[in-house]
């Protein structure tokens, strides 16, 4: 991962939580918080939260005397996703950095984490940092998509704009958010942190959007890739999404469209 693939910032913010977000965040996010709500915690740490779509999800079904602490580390998403939710004396919105947690030990029931794990430069401190916030037999609720093959959008995407810049791909999609896939790997990660009892799933969904013209927004304009096309050749995004549109009207046709997407869900026990 490169030190830029971690810095949401200016429109991506609004993009992401636009178009990515119903796109490929939200099944995932109401399987994760009915995941959460299960374990019944009472404090909550909620890492790498992006715009909120986890929050918005599991803080109804949460506890009243629940205590909901939500982080990330790019200030633009916590105030975006902020000022999605509405008034919850129960959350307290806060910049963090997964690897250098500012909470006491054993503070927390559940550690939680919807597509971040991905994106921390140094997952075995990550983790460890997770199982020290945790209490002893708190669990630590996380997921990461499967290889970039297994969700296809995004493959579309990623294969599209290798052919405008064949020379110098840009290879975000399959470098980070698909990066982190190999549930051995995975395992022995949280093993190596401390924690026992690892339970993976992988999960199906379908990604559904109006029109291709969406997708191609999404992934074009709306994560990281967006900064990796305009270094490329300023001046080029509209023209690459564009293109983009056009390589997902090609393969799956110009109305309503449908794709796979595949993800890990995994907990771990503190």
């Amino acid at each position: 991962m490169l030190e830029t693939d971690k810095l949401f910032a200016g429109s991506i913010p609004e993009n992401y939580d636009r178009y990515m977000v119903p796109l490929i965040f939200e099944p995932y996010a109401a399987d994760l918080a009915e995941r959460a709500a299960a374990l019944s915690p009472r404090a909550v740490l909620e890492v790498a939260a992006g715009t909120g779509v986890v929050t918005r999800a599991l803080a109804p079904k949460l506890s009243p005397d629940a205590r909901y602490v939500v982080t990330d580390l790019n200030q633009p998403m916590i105030d975006y996703a902020a000022s999605r939710q509405g008034p919850d004396s129960r959350i307290t919105w806060r910049q963090a950095d997964a690897l250098a947690l500012p909470f006491d030990d054993a503070a927390f029931d559940l550690v939680c984490c919807q597509f971040g794990a991905m994106f921390f430069p140094d997952r075995a401190s990550a983790y460890r940092e997770a199982k020290r916030a945790l209490k002893p037999g708190g669990h630590f609720l996380f997921s990461v998509w499967d290889r970039i093959e297994e969700n296809v959008f995004a493959d579309d995407v990623t294969n599209a704009l290798a052919r405008i810049f064949p020379d110098d791909p840009p290879r975000f999609l399959a470098r980070t958010p698909h990066g982190y896939h190999d549930t051995a790997r995975i395992r022995r990660d949280l093993e190596a942190a401390g924690f026992t009892r690892v339970e993976i799933e992988t999960r199906t969904e379908q990604s559904r959007a109006p029109s291709p013209r969406l997708p191609a927004v999404a992934y074009c304009q709306g994560t990281l890739l967006r900064n990796e096309i305009e270094a490329r050749e300023p001046g080029k995004l509209e023209a690459a999404t564009d293109y983009a549109e056009a390589a997902l009207t090609d393969r799956h046709g110009c109305g309503e469209i449908a794709a796979k997407v595949q993800a890990h869900v995994i907990v771990a026990v503190a």
